[in-house]
Order: structure tokens, then sequence, then C-alpha cells
């Protein structure tokens, strides 16, 4: 199949669009029309096949994942998602693969009302680039800088599963017992991350400092410590795990995943002693809880505690694509 062929492929499942777009797929660029009084906000992501995701995912679970860690971006800003470009490259013009990629990818779309507004297709190594945009109003946007002494330091959802997911891939464990339920269950959370954009929106006004946990917990809270210019201590007791995590690792192994597994895609964020209530509230009425796992600080530096207050200090600390 010839690039244009591909392109119209992905434009007749990407037919989702929305008032804001004077002008989508089709020409040079797109027109977009950005709301009065509101920030456009954007950010870009790269996946590639055997660093993002396993060489055997899934084309449809590849399609939600490129789009969901972009949202994950986004409401990690406190932004409302709107649009979306994107970048694919193939090794071959694989047309069963582009429909399948389209259908999970456009799921996840229709889901949070974004329209496909434009990309590119080109030949190589499988790898998929994404750019998102999405708007806050001006002076709301949650940023990393605004964590203070004194915060409470705050994560939503769960942590770990998706680390969990690997191992079990990569060990091949899973045959019997509660190891079964998670081999069943913890691929989801690896391959389909929900992005926590309600609690982002939700967020705005009450959190200090903002991040998405995407190469570890203690990696992405410590670039939130830097640009705040404080340093945060961690109850490890109090990182919120799943049942089939619990069930399927021991304790040392899972507490690893939660604090240096990466790919959850929740949102860490502080907020003020004052606030601890309106955090309580605020998450009251979403699909997904927030856990309050320590607090922030002056002394630089992330560090972690046992129940006895003796610190503790993990194997790794999160992902980086360029360590040795």
């Amino acid at each position: 199949m010839a690039e244009f062929d591909l392109i119209e492929l992905i434009r007749a499942r990407a037919m989702h669009s929305r008032g804001d777009v004077v002008l989508g797929i089709g020409d040079d660029a797109a027109l977009l029309e950005v709301p009065a009084g509101q920030r456009l906000v954007a950010c870009t992501d790269t996946l590639v096949a055997g660093v993002h995701f396993p060489e055997a995912t899934a084309p449809q679970d590849i399609g939600w994942k490129s789009l969901a860690v972009n949202l994950s971006d986004l409401a990690a800003m406190g932004a409302q998602p709107a649009w979306a470009m994107l970048a694919l490259a193939l090794p071959l013009a694989d047309v069963r693969f582009v429909e399948q990629f389209a259908e999970g990818f456009m799921e996840l779309a229709r889901q949070f009302e974004v329209a496909l507004v434009g990309g590119d297709t080109t030949r190589g190594p499988l790898g998929i680039t994404v750019t998102a945009m999405g708007f806050v109003p001006e002076g709301g946007a949650l940023l990393r800088s605004g964590a203070r002494a004194g915060d409470a330091v705050f994560v939503t959802g769960t942590l770990g599963d998706a680390a969990g997911a690997l191992e079990m891939r990569e060990s091949g464990i899973g045959n019997r017992g509660p190891e079964t339920r998670a081999a069943a269950a913890l691929p989801a959370r690896l391959n389909r991350p929900e992005p926590r954009v309600a609690a982002g929106l939700a967020l705005r006004g009450i959190a200090g400092a903002c991040i998405d946990v995407s190469d570890g917990l203690l990696e992405d809270l410590g670039h939130l410590c830097c640009a705040s210019g404080v340093g945060a201590e961690i109850d490890a007791d109090a990182l919120p795990l799943s049942p089939v995590l619990q069930e399927a690792f021991p304790a040392a192994q899972r507490r690893g995943f939660a604090l240096a597994g990466g790919d959850d895609y929740e949102l860490c964020f502080t907020a003020s002693e004052a606030d601890s209530a309106r955090v309580a509230r605020a998450f009251a009425a979403l699909d997904c809880g927030a856990t309050r796992i320590g607090r922030v600080v002056a002394q630089p530096g992330v560090r972690v505690f046992d129940a006895n207050g003796k610190t503790l200090e993990p194997r790794r600390r999160g992902w980086q694509h360029f360590a040795t």
C-alpha cells in the first residue's frame, strides 16, 4: 500500500472532529482555534518498539498507549485534551497493523473527545510519535515548580502494576494461584494505561505542583522536587498497591516496582496541609483515589523510610534512556 493510501486509511478512521478544528487532515497543516481566555498546552512523546512496549504487543494496544502517555502529560498540567497529531514509522506498509493501531488510538481519542488533526507516515523501524494539545485557563496550569516545604505528597491510583506485568512476561511466572490472576490483570495496566485527565482537572487550584509518573515515582518526584527547589520524604508502607500485585510478588519486590518501575502514568502531586480535605473531596467523585505517601521537606533529594523510620536505599530509582 502506498503512503497516501495509509494516510487515507487513518483519516477515514479518525473522522471524529470538534468545532474548534477549522481545517484538519488533508492539507499541509491544520488550522485550530484556541478558545478565548485559554492557554494552549502541547506535549510530545515517542514510543519505540522494544523500549516502550514489547515487540509482541497488539497493535490496538500500541495505538491506545501512544495517545494515553500524551494525555497523561496534559493531565499533569491540569489541561483539557483537544487535539492530537500522529507520526508513524513502519518497516512495511502493513494495512492490518495500521487498521488495528488506528482502532486502539481512536477508541481512547473518542473517550476524551480528542480530534486527530494531522501527522506523517514514513518507512523505518517501528516507532510512534504523538503530539497532543489541550487547553487550560490562563494562570491555571499545574506546574512542577510549586511544591513548598511542609506540603503533603500524594499519588493517584496504584503503583507498580506495569512493572509487575513486565516482570511476569520476562520471567514466565504466572501459571498458578494468585500469579495466574495477576498475569491476567496486570498487562492491561502496562498496555492500556488510563490517563488521569479528570484528576488533573480536579486538582486545578488545589495542587501546588504536579507531574505524571512515567519513569518511576522516585525519578519523577525527583524532577518535581528539583524544579521546586525542595526535597521529599516518602513512607514506603503508604505506597498504594493493587491487590493482584500484592498477591503475586513478595513485599520487597513489589515495593521496588512501585518506587522505580515506571509506566504507571499516575499523577504525583503536592498540596498544603490546609488543602488535604479539599483533595479528599475532589477525589471522592472520581474513579481513582489519591493516597498520601509523604511530605515535602527543605533538604534536597527524595528519601524513602520504612515504618521504623529507617532509610531505605532502593536498587533502582527509575528509568533513564541514556544511562550506562
